[in-house]
This record gives structure tokens, sequence and C-alpha cells, in this order.
């Protein structure tokens, strides 16, 4: 194995310059003197120095043109740590900015990152401490775990393996978080070569094969794409690759393909000027071949969370391969190559004006609340491992058969991995021979056992619960197909009060037109996509009467909410059916209390079918209503601390009052209870009940009507 060059000061200071002329050489200079006399004497178990460690370590931070402090921190990084060097005289030398980079990193080291569980999320949450305090502290750890990964060969073979497993779960999925994907792509090739050297070999020979059968396609394919760039008169700069061999298994894995049946092993980049350019490359490309359905992803008119901007397309290229194209500016470009660390980065002696480039403590403050929200250190681990659920857990079903799972999955994902039908009708799970929560995450080698039920149902909570895609999938279209009808009836009536709002009546024709001009196929989806609120009524109205599409603001008096009535006469809501502004109504005339106003589909109205005298015709008055109006909810929760809480925050959130609470049934896994929420209207009630459902400790969600509470 070939040993590391000692690059030399000058030409560190030379690298550094290039890109930053106003760069402080003295100050390089002295930490590279200071570094090589602490570390001299050390060696690596390669048998070359140490500090040709530290030394490529802040080489292949000046690939990513950061500042100085930064390559200092890197050439000093293992001081503290390795030798007698103390952060008091690293402050004094160096200022009080590097001394707090290398305890940072020195902090980082002595993490054990693949210890048990419970220290590991301790030790995950002093990492993100660290990376709020500085992120450039993470920046010199990702360069070091790189080097370590080039140089992995000279240790022993249980170390390599450990130290490849960290960085396949931590180091590399950190780096594409941070937006740095070709760090990732090296990161993961890397652990991938120690972790399945067979595999990646296999990948790497039949590359050769198809070379040798195809010729360059690389080359042909960048020819092609220049090609009709020039047609369009279009200026940019094409870049063709292979796929790195990770990549290339882990898409052969997820899909189930063979290497040969896998189309879209090569990428390709357009680079140009403008964002114009971009959107002009992008109908050329498309012109030219055939785009791939469901492959087009726009990240420049909604950008990642760290900065990352480009469009994504593949097309169906020469021969029929898929070739994956990405399109985006220089200015992109700059701040994808170094994501979060572009905001360090330098030009010119000046650090970079990229208007792409994110404020770093936003971004890792945004990212660090994110993971203290969770609960528990389960639940902060699968937070913090990103996209990680790359290993698998083996589960056995109670006849021995094994059940490949990602990791994270529950006794559901057991159950739809089985079958659909199992999974649909899933009530319950033993694990080992115990009864647990369906949301439990099954480790190795357990044995789950899947309980089931005639006529149950998937409910709209399990999609939390389930992590693969299989589960999730079929959930959905169970629930589609149950709801639907469902949404559109009360999309029909939440599209009623919308029209009646601005004084206009709802017509057949009117939603046919409305559901074309939104570009939905017909009236019943458009009449769904309300119901289950992924439309707002208003913005319905809107489409077809631009100026008449805002409510009224003025809130309605609750005491004349209802027309139809006689001069004088009152009315109550009924307390069997508790009607709500937006649903049908009729009402129950009564003497001495007036008129009792209940819903059309009530089934107490079948006790005055004989007594037509009494009904009177009534609606609701079209409007803004208050929260008033009374609904009781049906819930089953799991007994957990802070359930409630949580539950009593999201109906506050949607701007609703809890006025009454009942326990009706205590169990040690459950709880039952009545609530009473005061709402304005059918609306606003599934809105409620629609962020309640969603809480993944919500077992059941329904609204009760008690046909024994009659006027």
């Amino acid at each position: 194995m070939a040993l590391d060059r000692l690059i030399e000061v000058d030409d560190l200071v030379e690298r550094v310059h290039a890109y930053n002329p106003r760069s402080d050489a003295e100050l390089i200079r002295g930490a590279y003197e200071y570094g090589e006399n602490m570390h001299a004497g050390q060696y690596r178990r390669s048998g070359e120095p140490y500090f040709t460690h530290p030394v490529a370590v802040a080489s292949i931070l000046t690939q990513m043109r950061l500042d100085d402090a930064t390559i200092v921190t890197a050439l000093l990084h293992d001081t503290v740590e390795d030798t007698r060097s103390t952060y008091a005289e690293i402050s004094g030398r160096f200022g009080t900015q590097i001394a707090e980079l290398v305890d940072g990193v020195t902090k980082l080291t002595n993490l054990q990152l693949s210890s048990s569980e419970t220290k590991q999320a301790e030790n995950f949450r002093k990492l993100f401490m660290a990376m709020s305090k500085d992120l450039r502290v993470i920046l010199v750890k990702l360069a070091d775990r790189l080097h370590n990964m080039r140089t992995i060969k000279s240790m022993h073979i249980d170390k390599q393996v450990q130290k490849a497993r960290e960085t396949m779960d931590i180091f590399a999925p950190l780096a594409g978080r941070m937006g740095m994907q070709w760090m990732r792509d090296e990161l993961e090739d890397l652990a991938f070569a120690v972790l399945n050297p067979e595999g990646r070999n296999s990948i790497m020979r039949r590359f050769i094969r198809l070379q040798r059968e195809t010729g360059d396609v690389v080359k042909k394919i960048t020819a092609d794409i220049r090609t009709e760039l020039k047609k369009t008169g279009i200026e940019a700069e094409v870049q063709g690759r292979a796929k790195k061999p990770y990549s290339i298994w882990r898409k052969m894995q997820e899909k189930g393909l063979s290497f040969s049946r896998l189309s879209d092993i090569y990428g390709f980049r357009i680079l140009v000027d403008s964002e114009a350019d971009c959107y002009r490359v992008l109908g050329a490309m498309h012109q030219r071949w055939r785009a791939v359905p469901g492959r087009f992803k726009d990240y420049i008119s909604q950008p990642k969370s760290n900065g990352y901007r480009s469009i994504h397309t593949t097309v169906s290229g020469r021969d029929g391969r898929r070739v994956e194209i990405q399109i985006r500016t220089f200015q992109m470009h700059d701040v994808a190559e170094a994501g979060v660390a572009a905001h360090w980065s330098y030009k010119d002696g000046v650090p970079t004006e990229n208007p792409f480039a994110v404020d770093p403590t936003k971004w890792v403050a945004a990212l660090t609340e994110r993971f203290q929200n969770a609960e528990g250190d389960d639940e902060f681990l699968e937070h913090v491992k990103l996209e990680m659920y790359a290993d698998q857990v083996f589960c056995f079903t109670p006849k021995g058969d094994v059940v490949k799972l990602p990791r994270g999955a529950t006794p559901l994902d057991f159950a739809y991995a089985i079958h659909t039908r199992i999974g649909d009708s899933c009530v319950g799970a033993k694990v080992d021979g115990m009864r647990v929560p369906l949301w439990t995450r099954l480790k190795n080698g357990q044995s789950c056992e899947i309980m089931t039920a005639t006529g149950q149902r998937p409910q709209s909570t399990w999609i939390d619960i389930v992590v693969t895609g299989r589960a999730k999938a079929a959930i959905r279209r169970s629930l589609r197909e149950e709801d639907r009808e469902r949404f559109v009836r009360l999309g029909w009536e939440l599209a009623r009060v919308a029209f009646e709002n601005v004084g206009k009546r709802i017509t057949q024709k009117a939603l046919d037109t409305a559901a074309k001009q939104m570009g939905l196929v017909t009236s019943d989806e458009l009449l769904a996509r309300l119901g289950s609120a992924e439309l707002a009524a208003r913005k319905v109205v809107q489409t077809l009467y631009p100026d008449l599409g805002e409510a009224p603001t003025d809130e309605i008096d609750a005491s004349r909410a209802v027309i139809g009535l006689n001069p004088g006469q009152t009315f109550e809501r009924a307390r069997c059916c508790q009607p709500v502004p937006g649903e049908r109504i009729v009402g129950i005339s009564y003497r001495g209390k007036g008129v009792i106003v209940h819903a059309i589909d009530c089934p107490v109205l079948e006790d005055y079918q004989d007594e037509p005298d009494r009904w009177v015709d009534l609606h609701w008055h079209s409007g803004t209503h208050p929260a008033v109006h009374t609904v009781r909810l049906d819930l089953t929760i799991s007994n957990d601390a802070g359930v409630l809480g949580r539950i009593c925050t999201l109906i506050g959130e949607q701007g609703a009052n809890i006025s009454d609470l009942q326990f009706i049934d205590r169990k040690p896994d459950f709880y039952r209870l009545f609530m009473d929420v005061d709402l304005r209207d059918a609306e606003h009630l599934h809105a409620v009940m629609l962020a309640v459902e969603a809480e993944t400790h919500v077992a059941s969600l329904s609204r009760h009507r008690d046909i024994d509470r009659k006027p």
C-alpha cells in the first residue's frame, strides 16, 4: 500500500492562497510547525508519520475553500487529544476561536457513536450541541473521517468494520444532510468496500464488461446533450459520470433488480449562467428525449433546507437508457458541492457572496430543534440517523419463516410484509409471546404473531406507525377507498356553504367547471379533496368568482345563526346530533321550547315522521360563525405521559376550545374519553378531527351522537 506523502507547508499555504489571497500565511505556517513538533515521534498504523493525517485533513478542507480558522483547526485537531498540548496553550498561541474549534473536535473524537443505544443517544445530543455552537467543528470531523476511511486498510479488520459501519450509519448521511453530496458518495463507497467487498467488486466487474460491450457511454451521451444545447444556443458546461458502486448497489436492493435491468446508472450535470437558462435547458432535454414519469424534481422553486437548488429529471436517452440529468447555475453548483459549508467559502480573498448559501446558524438550529422534540432515546436516534434505515432486521413468523424488514419496522410492517389482507385486518400483535402496541419497533431475531379480526379496516394513524413503502401504500389505498364516498359528501356540504357565503348557488356545472379549471379529472375528485382538507372550499369559489372569493369577516350573532324561523321564535341545537353550520338541518317545533334544530340525518327524526306539521324548513345563515357550537368527540388514546396534553394543544392550535372532558374507560394501555369542543362550522370540525386523528397515539376518533339525549 502506498504511503501518504507529507504535504509541505509551502504547498499547503499555496493551496489556501489560491482561493484566498488575503489568507494569514504566518498563522498557517505557525500551526503547521506547532502540530509537526507536537506529533514528532508519533506514527500511524500504516507506518508514516502521524502528522501526515492532520495535514491531509487540512488539504481536504482547502478543496472546499474554507477560512483560515478551519484550516488551522484541522492542523491542530489531534494535538490536545494525542500530545502534551493543552487548550490554554493553543488559545494563547492561536486565539480563543481556534482553541474552541479544536476543543470541539476533540470532544467529538471522544464520543463512542457505536455504543449502546442509551449511551449513543446521549452522545448524539452532545454531537448536535457541538454543531449548534460552530458547524466548522463538524466540517473538520467529516474531513478527518474521510481521510481515515481513505487509509482504513492499515487498521485491524474488526476496527475497519466498526469504523465503516459508523461511517455508513452516521457520517455519510450527515455529510449528505449538510449538502456535501460528493463527500457522502465517497464515504459510502469507502465503507461499502469494507462492509461488502464482494458486492462492490461485482458492480465494478459488470461496469467494465458493460463498457467493453457498449463503449464509453458517458462520452457519447455527453456529446448528445452538447449537440442539443448548441441547437438552442445555450452556453453550458456538461459533466457526465457513472454513479458510484454503492449508489448502484442500493438501487438494486431497493428495487429488487439485477444490474442488467438497472437502467439509470449514469448521471449528467448541466451548469449554466442563469436560472432562466435552467428552464430553457430543461425544455430542450424534454423536447429531445422522453421524460420518465415520476422522476422530475424542481429544487430551484422549492430548495432543500441546506440551500441545495437544482432541477432533476430522468429521460430515456441513447438506446433507451435512462439518464439522470441535473440542471443548475454555477452559483447553485458551488452550494451543491459545499453545502452548508458554502457560508465559509472564500473566493478571490473574500467570503463568497453566494445568494443560495444558507445561514448555518439557522440551519443547525432548525435541525437540532427537530431532534430535541423527540421523546425518548429510541425516537431521538431514529430522528438523528436521518434516513438510515439501510440496516435490516430479521424477524420470524410463528411457523419459523424469516421476514426481512428495514430497521425501525413495526408489527404492522411485518403484517403487510406477509400479505396486504393480514395488514388490513390487523388488530394486535404479540412479539416473543407478549402483547405489544402496534407501534413497537421490532428487533433482530424476534418472533412476531399478528392477530386479525373480520371487519377491521386500516386507520389513518397507521400511516405514522409504519416505515415500509409497501405498508404505507396499502394503508393509503384502503383509506382512500373507504373515505372517498364520505369525503365527497362532506366536500359537497363545504362547497355549498362556501358558495352561499358569496351569494351563489352550487350547481353540478359550476363544480365541473371548477374541476376542469383546477386540472382535476372530475368534480368528484374536487369534492373528495375538499372533504379530505387537501383543498380549501374558498379556493374553489375564488377559481370561479375571483372577486367574490373572500368570505365575509364579520361574525354572525349565534342567536340569529338559523334562517327560516317565524318572528319571535327561538331555537336550540339538538343535544342528540349537535348540528353545526355547514350541515343540512331541519327544525322540530316544541310548545314552550321554540324549535329544536337537528341534522338532516339524525336518527331521532324518525320519531316525528307522523307529525309533519311540526317540521320547520331551516338553513344556516351564510357567513362566518363564532366558535360556540359544541360537538362531542369520542377518543381512544394510549396511556402515555403527555399524550392528552398534546391532543389539547393540537385542538387549541386549530382555534377551538375544549369545554368539557369525561373519562369513560380506563385501561392499563388505553383511555377512552368524551371531549366537548366548541367549533365554528363543519369545516372547522373536520380540521380539528383531522389534526387529532393524525396524532400517533390516538387509536380511534369519532363524532359522538347520542340518540338518548333527546330534547
